[in-house]
């Protein structure tokens, strides 16, 4: 944050330097830490209680907890009014198609080999993250940035094929299977990094604190897709209601909150490329939980070793650029 500020207009952000404190970029730790265990738990959650019930009520209870610890504070409260609308509507757009697209496709998918097959799909985010920097934040693009993209759709395509059937026709046949999960992951992924992105470029000088309102809106659209859907099954066990509160607190307002801090403040680069742990983390905390052989499904292993290696690849291929440029319109804010 600026030591100074001019009164007379909105403070533009600086786009992030080697000089960015450490807090916030370790906050980005944590959100990748508790992201590992979000497929898993909601995955259980949905089959107990139905996908977009479990959804709508994971959203809703973390955003009303959000929007109190928020509004209960005159401090937190005021800084709420340095959002621009731009950042409001188009970043907060895409929070909640991410969130919509993720719990649909958890839910939809057939099974839960298939809602781990997805799960990989979805860790694109990573390296398109560091993609869309380039473009959008001025990072500077090396050559090896386009192989690494490439080696991060063999993972996800890798992924979807069938045990033992390491072919396109094998590749195919389980895509067309049940393609809904797939192509929601993939628009999530692409809306999650875009938004990693433009939450940097729209709101660096911001103190935050709209996650939990964005949680709220997409609670509230999930509620509207379940009351117009076919109606779910839900049972309710103390499993149930324990899985809702963990998947409300941790994988859900805690590290939204965090990543969002980490994004606008701390070191993209370095948090982005840290993230290409997490589908391994996430494979592993996802097999054990939901009980599946951590040994059953080597392809699924092999596909989260190419998504980590080229978002490893992604992140050696962008860099800062030399000097302290301003984010192009950045001023404007609404």
């Amino acid at each position: 944050m600026c030591a100074v500020e001019d009164s007379s207009a909105p403070p533009e952000p600086e786009s992030p330097r080697r000089g960015t404190p450490a807090w916030p970029t370790l906050l980005g730790v944590f959100a990748i830490l508790f992201w590992s265990a979000s497929g898993a738990m909601t995955r259980s959650l949905s089959v107990q209680v139905g996908a977009i019930s479990a959804g709508a009520y994971i959203y809703l209870l973390g955003g009303v907890l959000g929007a109190i610890w928020v509004l209960a504070s005159p401090a937190r409260t005021r800084e709420l009014r340095r959002l621009g609308w731009r950042y409001t509507f188009g970043a907060g757009g895409l929070f909640v198609l991410y969130i919509v697209c993720f719990q649909v496709a958890v839910g939809t998918s057939s099974s839960h080999e298939q809602m781990l097959e997805a799960l990989v799909v979805n860790y694109l985010w990573p390296s398109l993250t560091l993609a869309f920097a380039v473009p959008l934040l001025g990072m500077r693009a090396r050559p090896m940035l386009l192989p690494g993209m490439v080696l991060a759709l063999v993972g996800t395509a890798l992924a979807i094929v069938p045990p033992g059937d390491l072919s396109w026709a094998g590749f195919a046949a389980r895509f067309s299977a049940n393609a809904l999960p797939y192509l929601l992951m993939l628009v999530a992924a692409v809306a999650w990094a875009l938004y990693s992105n433009l939450s940097r470029r729209w709101a660096w000088e911001a103190t935050g604190g709209v996650v939990p309102f964005f949680f709220l809106a997409s609670g509230l659209l999930l509620t509207v897709l379940r009351r117009y859907g076919s109606p779910d099954a839900a049972l309710w066990t103390t499993r149930a209601v324990a899985e809702l509160a963990a998947a409300a607190l941790f994988p859900g307002i805690l590290a939204y909150s965090c990543w969002d801090v980490a994004m606008r403040r701390g070191n993209i680069v370095l948090v982005a490329s840290l993230s290409y742990l997490t589908p391994i983390l996430a494979a592993a905390v996802t097999m054990l939980y939901l009980g599946m052989p951590l040994g059953g499904r080597p392809h699924i292993w092999l596909a989260c070793v190419l998504v980590t290696a080229a978002a490893l690849l992604c992140k050696f291929s962008v860099v800062e650029p030399a000097s302290d440029v301003r984010t192009p319109s950045a001023s404007a804010r609404g």
